[in-house]
């Protein structure tokens, strides 16, 4: 089935010709698979249903040609339910459409004559149609995008008939006011709503109309249907977090955790009322614990009730919790103004206030070949020494330059890395997880990768990139300190080779890799509580260093390291009280802003 996937319908037919070949020849088994096959690509066309009634004429009916089996096609699903329907067994075929709707909901499986006919909601059980309704809703996001929402209008023509014909179901009338909230229909969904609470009194009902008010944008009434379920039935834990979510999406914090802590005074451990309750948390004082604490219990608590996404929320756009930071400093303005204008080599130097970090130096002289840095004498201690003594250095200074003391990363490093290095993750235990996929290669690879990093990746994310050639850098750094953290994991952390090295490039020269293996460090600490004291330790003495540096000569990776101590676990509070002072939102009129925000939302993984 690959010739012509561009056009389902040219594939379409062409399935269709070998289907009725086979027909021809009395082969059924392979005419049902080909006919299958047809459906998948063009659900809807006409010539694909008059060779399925064909079929079915044949063979006494057809079902049993499109056996529903451990892995079975859906295109088989698709054809079966047909087939169902047309011999007297709706239910059953819209069951069957419900979850091919449910493994691709882009595709119109519903839009057939049978499933909108007002004749078939009068034949359909009210329950079982509320069952199907539910189970549509189930596949799809809530509200569906606009452009997604064709596929669903067949399923929501299905539920104004039934409701029509049951006019009193109230679980009826509430999977239908479902399916048209996600639809966009918030009017028709409160009515239908408020329809089934009248007829049938019932927490679930009352549910279904607060969503629908909620929608709306109707806060008050929205609050008083919840209220009611919570009424109805006071163990349901789900509700209390609802409410307590509507609460806090129109700025009322306070009450909104009073309901989270009912929930969790009835029970401490239910996932939706603890997760919504760190989320609150956090919004209200936005102290990393709450986050911490949430990425502990996710860690415990593997198998919740359903997927939580209030940790990726809370870390969206945050530095270092959810993307890393651009580079700040003389050396990378004077690259971006240089991207801007095309200037390659020859001519004066350019001329730096300070010594730049051997990063920024390398991709200076990378990009720009010939191009002369000049550099104003150091006040204060010299940047380009490292901030401890026996350090296993990464550079060796020369002149104007630096030389790498690495040798070159493997070609399958190279590899790996352009395959993985990003801008942005959900959140530093997702970023672990990640990072995994570098956990083959040898760790002096992964240091090479620091010192040698590869041109970016010919794709979309390599040519936004490009933008800012020190974004990419530093995502191989990044991404490079994190594959560490897999390197020979059997070691105790305390005396490991992956902490050894990682803290080599924390107390080395003042460079972009020491940013990217404070957060390496952090990335761990988030993961394992045991780790937690030491990497606290360690992030409290190097931010105690940069600032007292601070005070004799700028240091361009400062706010950088104040946003990655904001974001370590368990930090003392002094140092948290340092970096707080420490950090500031970037100007207004910064040229980066639009750019990473595009960054961050394209090519952020959830």
């Amino acid at each position: 089935m690959s010739e012509g996937e561009d056009d389902p319908r040219l594939s379409a037919e062409g399935e269709l010709a070998l289907a009725r070949l086979a027909l021809d020849q009395g082969d059924l088994r392979h005419a049902a698979g080909h006919l299958a096959g047809a459906i998948a690509y063009a659900p809807t066309m006409p010539e694909v249903h008059e060779t399925l009634a064909r079929i079915a004429a044949v063979s006494g009916g057809g079902i049993d040609l499109f056996p529903i089996e451990q892995h079975v096609f859906v295109g088989a699903v698709v054809a079966r339910a047909h087939l169902l329907a047309a011999a007297g067994r709706p239910g059953e075929g819209l069951e069957l459409l419900a979850a091919a709707t449910g493994h691709a909901p882009q595709a119109d499986w519903a839009g057939v004559p049978w499933v909108t006919a007002p004749e078939l909601a009068e034949r359909l059980d009210p329950e079982r149609g509320a069952r199907i309704l539910m189970q549509v809703c189930a596949a799809v996001p809530d509200p569906v995008p606009k452009a997604a929402r064709a596929p669903l209008r067949p399923y929501l023509t299905l539920a104004r008939h039934a409701v029509t014909a049951h006019a009193e179901h109230g679980l009826l009338l509430g999977a239908a006011s479902a399916l048209a909230r996600r639809v966009g229909e918030v009017e028709l969904a409160i009515r239908w709503a408020a329809r089934g609470v009248r007829a049938q009194p019932s927490k679930l009902g009352e549910v279904w109309l607060g969503y629908a008010y909620r929608s709306a944008g109707r806060t008050r009434e929205a609050l008083a249907a919840l209220g009611r379920a919570v009424e109805h039935d006071p163990d349901d834990l789900a509700v209390y977090a609802d409410i307590a979510g509507t609460l806090a999406d129109n700025g009322r914090l306070d009450e909104a955790l009073t309901w989270v802590d009912r929930a969790l005074a009835r029970d401490p451990t239910f996932d939706c009322a603890v997760h919504t309750a760190h989320r609150l948390r956090h919004q209200r004082d936005g102290r990393v614990g709450h986050l911490v604490a949430l990425a502990d219990f996710v860690r415990d608590h593997p198998d919740d009730s359903h997927e939580h996404g209030d940790l990726a929320e809370c870390c969206r756009g945050r530095p270092w919790l959810g993307q890393l930071t651009p580079a700040g400093g003389p050396a990378v303005e004077a690259l971006r103004q240089l991207t801007a204008t095309d200037r390659v080599s020859g001519g004066p130097p350019l001329r730096l206030p300070a010594p730049p970090p051997p990063s920024a130096l390398r991709i200076l002289a990378t990009s720009r070949p010939g191009l002369r840095v000049a550099a104003a004498e150091v006040t204060g201690p010299d940047p380009r020494t490292p901030r401890r003594a026996g350090v296993r250095p990464l550079w060796r200074y020369t002149g104007d330059g630096v030389v790498p003391l690495v040798p070159t990363p493997s070609a399958e490093a190279v590899e790996r890395i352009q395959q993985l290095a990003h801008p942005a993750w959900p959140h530093p235990p997702a970023a672990y997880d990640a990072a995994v996929g570098l956990a083959t290669l040898d760790g002096a690879d992964l240091i090479a990768l620091l010192a040698h990093p590869p041109a970016a990746p010919a794709t979309a994310l390599g040519m936004v990139l490009g933008q800012d050639p020190s974004l990419w850098v530093r995502c191989v750094q990044v991404w490079a300190c994190l594959g560490l953290l897999h390197h020979r994991t059997d070691e105790p952390w305390a005396g490991s080779t992956r902490r050894r090295m990682l803290l080599d490039l924390v107390w080395g020269v003042e460079d972009w890799t020491t940013e990217a293996a404070l957060f390496a460090l952090v990335t761990a600490a988030w993961v394992d509580p045991t780790v937690r004291p030491d990497v606290a330790q360690v992030m409290a003495a190097r931010l105690a260093d940069a600032i007292a540096v601070s005070r004799e000569r700028p240091v361009p990776i400062l706010g950088s390291l104040a946003h990655l101590a904001l974001a370590t676990p368990d930090l003392e509070e002094a140092s948290t009280l340092l970096a707080a002072r420490v950090v500031g939102e970037p100007p207004a009129g910064n040229p980066l802003r639009r750019l990473w925000r595009r960054l961050a939302s394209r090519f952020r993984r959830r």
